[in-house]
């Protein structure tokens, strides 16, 4: 099958996809921390007050997606999804409205766990679901959502910020997520695969088992995995945290540092795409293992940057990792765990994920505080996904034979 005549096919399901990515943007990190410096300057916050409480809240929804992310084995898209974006909507309005830091926690947990969380969880496993052959490509497609999320709403909320005051913004916000529920009920109107359908046609996984997630935590590959799970969701979302902080410190305004962001997108979009193919042919098993290099050449790039060339580089290589990590990871679990149960699997590493995402705007804002320069903290990151990367590497070249389709397929 063509590519075309693929997205001709499957436009419906894929689109609605790559609508749950998009409007999960309002609960990602780049988001939500183009407001940190109006909420601190409204609340009165320090670095390391605003990063503890965005850290508080994310990893409260981290513990809530390890039950909550089992709920896509359970029931369909469909409903599933209007409800994720009916919570992602009351969550914009409710941050919108909120008039005290103590409810700040509330409102980050509502967003990360139904934005960040849900959103994305529900799109991912639907497309790992749906797709077989054809899986990379399908995630890559709905992936995209994310990154046209990230290419204008960075510049478009710095803007409209100069003109009105947030507060609005994340109404509007709550307003566009509702607008999107009429065109999700269409388009999941019929289900890609009925469930008795994606019932008999279920993707082993190592040793042609279905796992279950209590297996998948009692075997060392995921132990194995845990660090490279951690690391991008961990100090991409520092980066784009702290970038208003990173900006002064490399002396530009935040509207210029953003103004670089649609090269990450683009990056980004191509490595995505990239991957999809990739791993379609060849698997996560040759694909995955060195694919987060990249990150540390982007954190010593980021540190030792004195303008706008080093950073626009540090961008370059931070996409490309970011990009893979849209696809390559999501295949991987299906590839070496099976899909009847990769709700609940998927559901497990997204915790870990969100958790990362909540230590590393924790530490490195505490840091901040005690006088520690984000450059410095820069050049250990980059010593971390040097570890991820041997630990991911070795787990995977040594569990790959395992993997039937890995055999079969991808000799």
């Amino acid at each position: 099958m063509t590519t075309k005549e693929f997205l001709k096919q499957n436009a419906k399901w894929l689109s609605a996809g790559a609508l749950l990515t998009f409007l999960s943007s309002f609960g990602q990190t780049f988001f939500i921390s183009l407001f940190s410096e109006p909420i601190r300057h409204d609340f009165n916050l320090t670095h390391g007050e605003w990063s503890s409480i965005y850290s508080i809240g994310t990893a409260a929804s981290a513990v809530v997606m390890v039950w909550a992310g089992g709920l896509t084995d359970r029931f369909r898209t469909r409903g599933l999804g209007v409800l994720v974006l009916a919570g992602l909507a009351s969550a914009c309005a409710f941050m919108a409205l909120n008039p005290t830091p103590l409810l700040l926690i509330v409102a980050i947990f509502l967003l990360r766990f139904f934005g960040q969380g849900m959103a994305s969880h529900t799109a991912v496993v639907a497309m790992s679901r749906w797709f077989v052959a054809t899986r990379g490509r399908a995630l890559a497609i709905c992936a995209l959502g994310f990154t046209i999320g990230e290419a204008i709403f960075p510049i478009l909320v710095v803007a409209l910020m100069a003109l009105m005051d947030w507060r609005i913004l994340w109404g509007v916000a709550a307003l566009i997520t509702l607008a999107g529920l009429p065109y999700l009920l269409w388009s999941l109107k019929t289900e890609r695969s009925p469930q008795q359908v994606a019932d008999d046609n279920q993707s082993e996984g190592m040793k042609k088992r279905h796992w279950t997630r209590k297996d998948v935590l009692s075997h060392p590959l995921f132990w194995l995995m845990i660090p490279a799970l951690l690391g991008p969701a961990a100090f991409n979302t520092t980066f784009f945290f702290h970038h208003a902080h990173f900006a002064e410190i490399k002396g530009m305004t935040q509207l210029k540092l953003v103004t670089f962001f649609p090269i990450y997108t683009v990056v980004a979009v191509a490595m995505m795409v990239a991957s999809g193919w990739l791993v379609d042919r060849y698997g996560s098993a040759k694909t995955m293992p060195f694919y987060q290099m990249p990150m540390l050449g982007a954190f010593v790039c980021f540190a030792f940057a004195t303008g706008p060339t080093l950073i626009i580089v540090g961008l370059v290589f931070l996409a490309m990792s970011a990009g893979a990590n849209s696809t390559l990871p999501n295949v991987f679990w299906a590839e070496f765990y099976g899909t009847r149960h990769i709700g609940s699997i998927k559901a497990m590493a997204a915790a870990v994920m969100v958790l990362g995402s909540a230590v590393g705007p924790l530490i490195t804002g505490r840091l901040i505080d005690r006088g520690l320069a984000l450059d410095t903290q820069y050049i250990a990151i980059a010593g971390f996904f040097g570890l991820s990367t041997i630990c991911m590497a070795f787990g995977i070249s040594t569990y790959k034979s395992s993997v039937s389709s890995y055999l079969v397929l991808r000799k």
